[in-house]
């Protein structure tokens, strides 16, 4: 019987990390109630074993505390422990990052993209195979108008005709927006406060918006305003869905009174592995989900789209709201996504190049 050399052993599990950082431009400033953007900063992490090569993506996002200088200089500490890490399966991976990364869901997200990735390559199926799914289409992705002059935001829409929109809302004229976009369109609209209302802005706006046409209100009130938002979902009538208020697993449970449903972004939550369980949780406690995006490439939106046949709702459109990408092998279809027939997620780190989508 042959015998496998340690350092044989050593090369099929230990792992080589890199990683790159980059500010992507958007095709126009991003706004929303808590600022306007015109660049997405975000981390780009490799990790290798032999020939195999898992990519993820992390990007920063300042209302919650993250750089990229911490999240490189908090990678660069830890880099020697994760490399010495004996890759075998991404859920025991994420549970050592959980320990080693306290507090560094964007960081541990990342890592777990790629360990999922590499995971899957190696298997040599793409990552939903890897959870017995079908590939099916799952919902739709909407596209989202970001915060602006009312007729800036009707340029934006008409540049991008879609089944679905999301538009961003928290300003004094939300109303008369939303009324100068439905006279353009008869898509469905799902709107997102942000957290960016007060209790009484949302219990007048809500029956005015249903009429509108709006599927859906997203994050209305602060997201600790637990009180008000079991007041606010007693009176609504329209679906009201967590998103501030479901970070991570544990928000899950504290949801269910006062949302209809909740808003999964795997970078808040920690990554796919904690995804695929907050998923779960919510199916019991009879929540609708929706899978959310913080504006990444086509690296991180492609770890989202692995997931969608499992939720009810997609906010997938990261890559169409960017003017500059990182990698290709995703396409959009009137607010259908493709995936790429491909081992694990379909996509690796190309660069930057001009985003044509």
């Amino acid at each position: 019987m042959l015998v496998e050399s340690s350092n044989y052993l050593r090369a099929k599990h230990f792992m080589q990390l890199r990683y790159w950082t980059h500010e992507l431009r958007f095709r126009h400033p991003f706004t929303i109630s808590k600022g306007t953007k015109t660049h997405q900063p975000t981390l780009i992490v490799e990790l290798q074993i032999g020939n195999w090569r898992g990519y993820g993506e992390a990007p920063a996002i300042a209302y919650y505390h993250v750089t990229l200088e911490n999240l490189v200089e908090t990678l660069e500490k830890n880099k020697a422990s994760i490399e010495r890490f004996a890759f075998t399966d991404p859920e025991r991976f994420w549970h050592f990052l959980h320990h080693l990364l306290p507090g560094q869901s964007f960081l541990i997200c990342a890592l777990d993209m790629a360990g999922w990735d590499l995971y899957a390559k190696r298997k040599g199926l793409p990552l939903f195979k890897t959870w017995g799914g079908a590939g099916s289409a799952g919902p739709l992705t909407d596209f989202t108008i970001g915060m602006d002059t009312p007729d800036q935001m009707l340029i934006k829409m008409q540049e991008r005709p879609w089944p679905i929109y999301k538009i961003k809302v928290g300003s004094p004229e939300d109303l008369s927006i939303l009324e100068k976009l439905r006279a353009c369109t008869s898509a469905p609209f799902r709107v997102d406060a942000n957290a960016g209302w007060s209790f009484e802005t949302a219990v007048q706006l809500i029956p005015q918006l249903s009429a509108l046409g709006v599927e859906l209100v997203e994050q209305p009130l602060p997201k600790d305003n637990w009180e008000e938002m079991i007041k606010l979902k007693s009176l609504s009538s329209l679906p009201l869905i967590a998103d501030e208020s479901c970070v991570a697993e544990k928000d899950v449970e504290a949801c269910a009174t006062c949302f209809d449903g909740i808003n999964i972004k795997l970078t808040k939550c920690g990554g796919i592995t904690p995804a695929r369980r907050m998923i779960n949780h919510a199916r019991v406690l009879g929540l609708k989900v929706m899978l959310g995006s913080m504006n990444e490439s086509t690296i991180g939106s492609a770890a989202i789209g692995h997931l969608k046949e499992w939720v009810d709702y997609l906010d997938m459109d990261g890559p169409l709201l960017l003017a500059e990408d990182l990698s290709s092998g995703i396409s959009y279809q009137n607010g259908h996504i493709f995936l790429p027939n491909q081992a694990g997620l379909g996509v690796a780190y190309e660069g930057v190049h001009k985003n044509e989508q």
